[in-house]
């Protein structure tokens, strides 16, 4: 389809080899911090953290997404989300997937059921149907990682 090409076109002009990723080493306060009560955590800053290697794991094959919609919220994505999105990754049941069903795109859990896959929402709160797939499946890529934003640089909230 029209809009798989398109969509592949723009992964191929954004990927970058896996070497020429830039190592930016910042500081892991390597304690847990309580959401209640403050502590003081800067005194625990034992090593750092680079988060290419922490959220990339196949440089060539992945690629970022931001999501729309509350569907997926009680699996940590929420409305506005960027997506890290492995193309390479193998699919097992119970990922989630960014995939493309009769042509329309969507990010759900994909799950087996009576031998059939699904894609399943993750909000109960929501009245989000569960997508019965028909023949037309595309699976995009496996989601690894969700980066929430409470500031975005350069952007009004």
């Amino acid at each position: 389809t029209l809009a798989y090409l398109t969509y592949t076109a723009l992964m191929d002009s954004i990927s970058l080899p896996a070497d020429s990723l830039l190592v930016l080493s910042l500081p892991l306060i390597d304690t847990l911090i309580p959401a209640g009560f403050p502590s003081p955590a800067a005194d625990y800053v034992q090593r750092r953290i680079d988060l290419n290697d922490r959220l990339i794991h196949d440089a060539v094959a992945t690629f970022f997404i931001r999501a729309s919609g509350d569907s997926m919220r009680e699996a940590g994505i929420h409305d506005g989300s960027v997506l890290v999105v492995n193309s390479g990754r193998p699919v097992t049941h119970g990922d989630i997937v960014v995939a493309s069903v009769d042509g329309k795109h969507t990010v759900k859990r994909l799950l087996k059921v009576d031998g059939r896959y699904e894609l399943h929402p993750d909000n109960a709160l929501g009245d989000y149907p569960v997508i019965h797939v028909g023949e037309e499946l595309r699976i995009f890529g496996v989601v690894t990682a969700c980066i929430i934003e409470f500031v975005r640089i350069g952007k009004a909230r």
